[in-house]
């Protein structure tokens, strides 16, 4: 029930307006929002504590709430529209503190990301090796690293649902489950007949993916503050390239290329057997260091995030609005075309450089193992500039030209019979490119508040998987038709028509605006803050008098 304390007095004698709904602990209203004043609570309405608005809403400056009109669950917030308080739960939205168990939790997420990934390219990074075990082409030990891209475009929009309607912990344990169960399912391939068995074991690790690949902003936003969002995504990211860099270096150093298939199996076993208990660890780990979320938001952004939380609201029109955002369409785009390119270079890589050097599988992995590992040290560069400079249009943009220089680089180095050559110009363009992934998810998070990071996380994702099995397709077919530079090159030509495109995406920073916007209010006597990540969230409606 609202109810109004009738004693309450404002300064100029005149009854007060603020009603026991903008006293509830659990509610913050942007300082623009008004109160109508000619306006009383009636003492009848009642507003169930569950109830609460889409974190998609934004509210207009001009928005006025009145006490005496009851919303639905779904309705948005419109003028004349009533504001809900966010449903009850142990984090109180009046206090802004990060959480000492962020670190622990980004830590373990990175960890099951880098053991998901390194199960995507184990296949790709000995190719020709498994050909020989399993007695297959080429082209079918390429669709045990396709089959990641293929599985996440369908299955994306009911894990992104699963995450608004279950949240991160759900998400953590499901995905870290399935990336566990893959890898002991592959135990069971361990004879050449046996390829079936390896196909459905890596079909379950892919599926594991689609709850990992959409993480690293939501966890960052849901657990770190505004200063630390971008490197916190960084270094989530950072685990997915890691396995990526151990999935190039393991591989031929544990499963030499020897003739004799009952030693082959041996070692394959081995490399099977200690992905198997990484995965099993990982998974315990998630079980107990894993949590839904801090018990106060991090960041003012993240509690009228939370203030807004609504699991009722229109899912279909959060999508809606996404693809009506104009500079978001550029970015999945943009995004696509660059972690494409990557995905089909990781993917092709050994052949490329088994073709101009034969017998270098070792070597064609630590190429592999140069590019992830200088994109990795870009991407926590990357993270750490943003959150000092907060420039994402000017930083995304460079870095995505310096993509396609270091790819063209690439491209005509390749050949030129010095394999040192090769590792000095394939590090280059991996700083950049695989740099450029934790930029395009802060982007998109920043061009797309309050709407979900794990939907917009997850387009962007689609975009990367569905333009990364086209391109490793068409350049797989290119360098077996014409060698690789055309396929190189066939690559350059969409890295520059990413570039032209990121150019005209426009830098509209909503999060920022939204943590500049609310003011802080000072803390109470005896109150201080904790080196400036403690503060207290406004909690409080203005009122307009006419």
């Amino acid at each position: 029930m609202v109810n109004e304390d009738p004693n309450q007095q404002d300064h100029d004698g005149t009854p007060s307006q603020t009603s026991a709904l903008q006293e509830h602990p659990n509610f913050s209203v942007h300082p623009s929002v008004s109160m109508h004043p000619s306006v009383s609570a009636h003492p009848s309405v009642s507003i169930h504590p569950s109830v609460s608005a889409h974190p998609s809403v934004s509210i207009h400056p001009s928005v006025s709430v009145y006490p005496s009109i009851s919303a639905h669950p779904s309705t948005l917030a419109q003028p004349s529209g009533l504001i809900q308080p966010s449903s009850s739960g142990p984090e109180d939205l009046s206090v802004i503190k990060v959480s000492k168990r962020r670190w622990a939790v980004v830590l373990v997420f990175s960890c099951y990301s880098m053991c998901n990934a390194f199960q995507w390219i184990q296949y790709g990074s000995i190719n020709n090796i498994f050909m020989n075990f399993y007695g297959v082409s080429a082209f079918a030990i390429d669709w045990l690293s396709m089959c990641y891209m293929l599985t996440y475009i369908p299955l994306l929009l009911p894990v992104a649902w699963l995450l608004e309607k279950f949240g991160l912990r759900t998400i953590a344990l499901t995905g870290s489950a399935l990336n566990c169960l893959g890898a002991w399912v592959k135990l069971g391939s361990l004879k050449p007949h046996l390829f079936p068995v390896t196909v459905l074991g890596q079909v379950i690790c892919s599926v594991a993916q689609v709850f990992i690949l959409g993480m690293p902003s939501r966890i960052a936003s849901v657990w770190f503050g505004a200063n630390e969002v971008s490197t916190a995504c960084s270094i989530a990211v950072f685990g997915n390239q890691l396995g990526i860099a151990i999935g190039f270096l393991v591989p031929p150093v544990l499963v030499p290329n020897v003739k004799d298939q009952d030693k082959l199996a041996y070692h394959i076993s081995i490399m099977f057997y200690i992905i198997a208990g990484v995965a099993t660890l990982l998974f315990i780990l998630v079980i107990i260091v894993f949590k839904e979320k801090p018990k106060h938001p991090p960041s003012r952004a993240q509690s009228l995030s939370y203030a807004l939380a609504s699991t009722d609201a229109s899912y279909l029109s959060s999508i809606i609005r996404l693809f009506k955002n104009l500079n978001f369409v550029l970015l999945v785009i943009t995004y696509g075309l660059n972690a494409g390119a990557f995905y089909a270079l990781s993917t092709l890589l050994t052949r490329m450089v088994i073709f101009h050097y034969p017998g270098e599988e070792v070597n064609a992995g630590r190429i592999g193992l140069t590019i992830v590992l200088a994109g990795m040290l870009g991407a926590v560069i990357s993270g750490i500039w943003l959150d000092r400079t907060k420039t994402y249009k000017e930083t995304t943009l460079v870095v995505y030209i310096m993509t396609l220089v270091g790819m063209v680089v690439y491209t005509n180095t390749l050949n030129l019979g010095h394999l040192w050559v090769v590792f000095i110009t394939a590090g280059a363009m991996g700083f950049f490119m695989t740099g450029y992934l934790p930029l395009g998810f802060e982007f998109a998070v920043e061009l797309t508040y309050p709407e979900s990071e794990g939907m917009s996380s997850g387009l962007l994702n689609v975009s990367a998987q569905v333009f990364g099995i086209i391109f490793t397709i068409s350049q797989g077919q290119i360098i077996d038709n014409y060698g690789t530079m055309p396929g190189n090159i066939f690559l350059c030509v969409f890295l520059t028509l990413g570039a032209v495109l990121t150019a005209f995406i426009k830098a509209d920073l909503r999060r920022q605006d939204a943590n500049k916007e609310i003011p802080e209010t000072k803390p109470q006597d005896g109150e201080e803050e904790e080196d400036s990540k403690s503060s207290k969230a406004p909690t409080t409606v203005q009122e307009e008098h006419f």
